[in-house]
C-alpha cells in the first residue's frame, strides 16, 4: 500500500511532531503509523495493534463460515432441551425463541464489529474509549472469566470425543474410563492452543475449511434421524409450565437465556472485525452465518434427542454420549471426528480469541499473544478442576457441566448487557464513529485512567442486578438482563458521558 506525501511526511515524523504517532486514513479504514510514543507505551504491543490494510483480508464467506463453525456445537445442539426442561416451553416454542434470539443479537454483533472493521482495533482496545485504558480491564476481565469457563466446558466435550473415538481404534483404551477422557482433555487442549497461537489466518483457513464438512454432516444426521421419529408428534409435545401461565414471561425469560448464548460474542466481535474486508463483508457474513446455523443445529438437537429412544434404547440429549453408543465403529469414528472439528472451530474462536486478547490489555508488554493463549488455558484446566478431579476419582461432587453453562447463560448476560448498550452509544452517539487512534494506547493520553461515565454505566445496572437477584425484588430487572442491563447502561452514559476534550482528528493523514 503507498500513501501521498502527506502520509509519507506522517511515516517519517508523524504530525509534524518528531516521534508522534498518527492515524493513516486509507478509503473507509485507518491505520496506525506507529512512533515511539505509541511503540514505548506500556499499553501496547504488536499483537493487539491495529491491522494493517492488507491484513484485512477475511470476506463475507469467511465470516459466515467463522459462525457456522462456532454455531455448530455440543452446547448450542442442547438449547432446545435447556429451554423446554428449564424456561417451560414447548419444542416449537423453543425453537422459535432461539431463530428469535439470534436475530436480536445480530444487532449488537453488527453494530459492535464496526469499529473493529474500521480501525482494525481488538475489542480491549475498543472499550478503552468508553472505560479508560485502566478502566477497561474490569469489563475485559469479567468477558475473559466467562470465556475461560466456556473454553473449560468445550474442552471437556472435545475430551470425551476424543476417548471415544480412541476407545474404537485403540484396544484396551476404553478400560481407562474416566480417566481416557481427561487424558482426551488435555490432549484436545492443546489442539486448541496451538491453533490460535498461529494466528488469525489459521483460525480462518480451519473455520473457511470445516464449515461446509459440518453442515453436511448435520444435514445427514437430520436427514438420518427424521425418519426414526414423528415431527408433528415432537412440536405438539405440551409446554413444561402451569397451563395457566401466560407464554410470554416464559418466551421472554428464555429469550434473555438465549440472546445471553452469544452476548460475549456481541461484545468482543472486533476481534474478528478486525479482520474483514469492509462493512458490508462482515454485516452479511454474520446475517448468512448465525441465525439460521443456529436454528438449524439446535433442532437438529431435538430430533436426535427424541430419536435416541428407538436409536439406542433411551433419551440422551448429548450428541457425544448417543453416538457413542451406537453399535457401529466405523460410523462412531466418523462422528467423533466430526464432534472434534466442531468443538475445535467452536472453541478456538468463540472462547480462546477473546480472554487472550483480554489478559493481553492487563499489561502488553509483559503479556504477548502467545502468553495470553497459555493463560486462556491454565484459567481454563482451574475452572474445571472441580470436574476433572471428579473423573479421577479423587473428589465427590454432584454439579453438572449443564447447571454450570446453564446458569451462565441467564447471570453473566447480565452482566455483559451494560457493557453492550455503553460500547454502541459511546462508539455511535458520543464519539460519532471517530475514535482517536494513537490515543487509545499512550500511557497519559486522553483515554487514560478511567472514564467515570462508563464506571458509573456499568456498576449501576450490575448493583440492580445483584439487589434484584439477592432481595427478590425487581426481579424482572434480573430475569430480563442482558436487555434491562443493555437499556440501562446505554442510557446511563449518554447521559455522563462528555467528549473527550480535544480535537478527535488531530494527526489524521491521507493515504490512497
Amino acid at each position: 500500500m503507498s500513501t501521498n506525501s502527506a502520509g509519507s511526511t506522517n511515516r517519517a515524523g508523524g504530525s509534524g511532531k518528531a516521534g508522534t504517532s498518527s492515524a493513516v486514513r486509507v478509503g473507509e479504514f485507518f491505520e496506525l503509523d506507529t512512533g515511539p510514543d505509541v511503540s514505548d507505551s506500556d499499553h501496547y504491543n504488536e499483537d493487539i495493534a491495529p491491522t494493517r490494510v492488507k491484513e484485512r483480508t477475511w470476506s463475507t464467506w469467511n465470516v459466515a463460515a467463522l459462525w457456522v463453525g462456532m454455531a455448530i456445537c455440543v452446547p448450542t445442539y442442547t438449547l432446545g432441551g435447556v429451554l423446554t426442561a428449564y424456561f417451560g416451553l414447548s419444542v416449537g416454542e423453543a425453537l422459535i425463541t432461539i431463530l428469535v434470539a439470534n436475530m436480536v443479537v445480530l444487532v449488537p454483533l453488527t453494530l459492535n464489529a464496526y469499529a473493529g472493521t474500521k480501525y482494525g482495533i481488538p475489542f480491549p482496545v475498543l472499550l478503552r474509549s468508553s472505560f479508560g485504558i485502566l478502566g477497561s480491564n474490569i469489563p475485559c476481565l469479567i468477558r475473559a472469566l466467562v470465556a475461560c469457563g466456556w473454553f473449560g466446558i468445550q474442552t471437556m466435550f472435545g475430551g470425551l470425543a476424543i476417548h471415544i473415538l480412541l476407545s474404537n481404534i485403540l484396544p484396551g483404551w476404553e478400560s481407562l474410563g474416566s480417566t481416557g477422557e481427561v487424558i482426551g482433555f488435555f490432549v484436545f487442549l492443546v489442539m486448541n492452543l496451538y491453533i490460535v497461537i498461529k494466528g488469525a489466518e489459521s483460525i480462518k483457513i480451519m473455520e473457511t475449511l470445516s464449515a461446509p464438512l459440518l453442515l453436511a454432516v448435520s444435514i445427514g444426521l437430520m436427514m438420518w434421524a427424521t425418519p426414526q421419529i414423528s415431527l408433528t408428534e415432537i412440536l405438539s409435545t405440551p409446554a413444561n409450565r402451569p397451563e395457566e401461565a401466560s407464554f410470554w414471561g416464559y418466551f421472554f425469560g428464555g429469550l434473555t437465556a438465549m440472546v445471553g448464548f452469544w452476548a460475549t460474542l456481541s461484545l468482543n466481535i472486533p476481534d474478528f472485525s478486525r479482520y474483514v474486508k469492509s462493512q458490508k463483508d462482515q454485516i452479511a457474513g454474520q446475517i448468512i452465518g448465525l441465525p439460521l446455523t443456529m436454528f438449524f443445529f439446535a433442532a437438529l438437537g431435538v430430533v436426535l434427542t427424541a430419536a435416541s429412544t428407538t436409536l439406542v434404547g433411551e433419551t440422551i440429549s448429548d450428541p457425544v454420549t448417543l453416538i457413542g453408543k451406537i453399535d457401529s465403529p466405523f460410523w462412531v469414528v466418523i462422528a467423533m471426528v466430526m464432534i472434534i472439528i466442531a468443538t475445535l472451530s467452536t472453541n478456538t474462536a468463540a472462547n480462546i480469541v477473546s480472554p487472550t486478547n483480554d489478559f493481553q490489555n492487563i499489561a502488553p508488554k509483559k503479556i504477548n499473544q502467545t502468553r495470553g493463549v497459555l493463560l486462556t488455558g491454565a484459567v481454563g484446566i482451574l475452572l474445571m478442576g472441580w470436574e476433572l478431579l471428579k473423573k479421577l476419582g479423587l473428589i465427590e461432587s454432584d454439579v453438572s457441566v449443564e447447571a454450570m453453562y446453564t446458569g451462565w447463560l441467564l447471570g453473566y448476560s447480565s452482566l455483559l448487557g451494560p457493557i453492550a448498550g455503553i460500547m454502541i452509544v459511546d462508539y455511535f452517539i458520543i464519539k460519532r464513529q471517530f475514535l482517536n487512534l494513537p490515543e487509545l494506547y499512550k500511557t497519559h493520553g486522553i483515554y487514560a485512567g478511567i472514564n467515570s461515565a462508563g464506571m458509573i454505566a456499568f456498576v449501576v445496572p450490575v448493583i440492580l442486578t445483584i439487589f434484584s437477584l439477592t432481595t427478590g425484588t425487581l426481579s424482572w430487572f434480573y430475569d430480563y438482563g442482558w436487555f434491562t442491563g443493555s437499556i440501562l447502561g446505554g442510557l446511563l452514559y449518554w447521559v455522563t458521558a462528555a467528549k473527550q476534550p480535544d480535537t478527535l482528528q488531530e494527526g489524521v493523514t491521507l493515504g490512497n
